[in-house]
């Protein structure tokens, strides 16, 4: 999830699983998310400091930008080849 490929080189099999293999990370990305989220606000009504609640959000915001970038970036590829013919 992490790494950024080049999607407008790959095939269009190879999109696809890309596509589903991203799909399949939504559930534990979101509970990895959740699950800094709940940390955050722990931290905020037991005194765990500004710092840490704000950088756990911050750090959440992120990474579930990045999975939905990834994922429009590939549906957006897949589409543009699949209009192109």
């Amino acid at each position: 999830m992490l790494s950024n490929k080049d999607y407008s080189k790959m095939t269009l099999e190879e999109l696809g699983s890309e596509e589903k293999k991203i799909k399949s990370q939504k559930i534990p990305t979101a509970l990895f998310i959740g699950f800094l989220v709940g940390i955050a606000i722990w931290s905020a009504t037991h005194k765990g400091g500004f710092f840490l609640t704000v950088g756990l959000l911050i750090f959440a915001l992120i990474i579930g930008s990045r999975y939905s970038k990834n994922l429009k970036s590939i549906q957006a590829e897949i589409s543009r080849r699949d209009t192109g013919r």
